[in-house]
C-alpha cells in the first residue's frame, strides 16, 4: 500500500541520506548537507511555498522521495517548459526519486507516479494536464511515466539538474480523464 504526507523538518536526515546515495544524486545533483536540506526543503515542509514535497511510503516504510507543484507557480519551469510545449494554466509537473535502494527496480516508480496522477486529479479539480520533463538519458525515469501511462509530447533542451548531462530533455504528460456523460 503506498501512502504519501507532507515532508516534515524530522524527515530532512532521511531526505539528506536519500539526497547523497549515488542512484539518487547522479540525477538529482543536490546538495544533502542539512543546511542545504532545510533551505531547499525547509519552506514547503513549513508551507511557506506553493510547491509540495511528500514522503512516499509503502507497507508505513518510507522508501521515496515526490515534488509536486502547479509550473505556474515558477517562472522559470514555466518559461523553459513553455518554450518547449503547451502549459495549460493549471498544468501540474511532478518529480520524484525512489531513496531506497532495495526499492529500485521493482516496478515501484511507476506505481508511486500513477499514484500521484490520481491524487492530483482530486487535489488539484483545475488541473487539466500534468507535465513532466525528464533529462533524456535518465532511461529508468522515462520508462517508468511511460509505464504509468504518460505520453512523450516533446523533445527539447532544458536545462540539466546535473551539469554532466546533456541538455535534451523528453517531455511527458498526462491528461485528465474524461468523466462520462452519466445522463
Amino acid at each position: 500500500m503506498i501512502t504519501w504526507r507532507r515532508v516534515a523538518a524530522d524527515d530532512f536526515p532521511l531526505v539528506a541520506q536519500w539526497l547523497s546515495a549515488s542512484h539518487v544524486h547522479r540525477w538529482w545533483h543536490h546538495e544533502f548537507t542539512a543546511e542545504a536540506v532545510e533551505r531547499d526543503f525547509g519552506a514547503s515542509a513549513r508551507g511557506e511555498e506553493p510547491g509540495e514535497d511528500w514522503l512516499i511510503s509503502v507497507d508505513g516504510e518510507p522508501v521515496g522521495l515526490m515534488q509536486r507543484s502547479r509550473i505556474v507557480d515558477y517562472d522559470e519551469d514555466l518559461e523553459e517548459l513553455s518554450a518547449a510545449v503547451e502549459v495549460p494554466d493549471h498544468a501540474v509537473t511532478l518529480d520524484y526519486f525512489i531513496g531506497d535502494m532495495g526499492q529500485v527496480g521493482r516496478g515501484l516508480g511507476s506505481r508511486m507516479i500513477r499514484w500521484a496522477v490520481d491524487r492530483t486529479w482530486e487535489d488539484h479539480p483545475k488541473a487539466t494536464a500534468i507535465i513532466i520533463p525528464v533529462v533524456a538519458a535518465n532511461i529508468a525515469s522515462w520508462r517508468a511515466l511511460e509505464k504509468a501511462g504518460a505520453t512523450r509530447i516533446a523533445e527539447a533542451d532544458m536545462e540539466p539538474d546535473n551539469p554532466v548531462d546533456e541538455p535534451m530533455h523528453y517531455v511527458y504528460r498526462f491528461d485528465r480523464p474524461e468523466i462520462p456523460d452519466r445522463a
